[in-house]
């Protein structure tokens, strides 16, 4: 649970904020084991009743602020418009988490190309066809936001 922390003028001064950050801020007081609300309201913290984060948007910053309404503490969450640099930046952190991705696969899948391997001529076939199209995943329309990774041969 993340919790409010205030100014003595009720103004936010963090969130969000822990108990554990409670104990650190007052490395001299004797807290008790288990801090309740109650306690943790002397010192101006307060619980806040958490929302659902919003779904991934790599064009869209995220911050979550504490809002008071009614008396309690409510979280929400904003967004701003990532900058040109910011979405280049997690494009290109993507794009490199996707081809790792179809690089591990590929190498997992390197002993079906061999001599030696156990598959026929078509099952042989089948993982060489799955092989290209890993190879071809970044030429795919989405890429890297929306990929699709083909299916394992023989469901495996």
């Amino acid at each position: 649970m993340f919790y409010v922390k205030l100014n003595d003028d009720g103004s936010v001064d963090r969130y969000p904020y822990t108990l554990t950050d409670l104990r650190r801020s007052v490395p001299n007081v004797s807290l008790p084991a288990v801090i309740t609300d109650e306690v943790a309201a002397g010192f101006n913290v307060y619980p806040v009743t958490p929302a659902e984060q919003p779904a991934p948007d790599h064009t869209l910053n995220f911050d979550r602020i504490a809002v008071l309404r009614d008396g309690a503490w409510f979280e929400e969450w904003t967004s701003t418009p990532a900058t040109a640099e910011e979405i280049a930046e997690r494009t290109a952190a993507k794009s490199g988490a996707v081809r790792a991705q179809r690089n591990d696969l590929l190498a997992q899948s390197d002993w079906t190309q061999l001599a030696d391997s156990p598959f026929d001529a078509d099952g042989k076939l089948a993982w060489a066809l799955y092989r290209d199209t890993l190879r071809m995943i970044p030429q795919q329309t989405g890429f890297p936001w929306n990929v699709n990774f083909p299916p394992i041969p023989g469901g495996n």
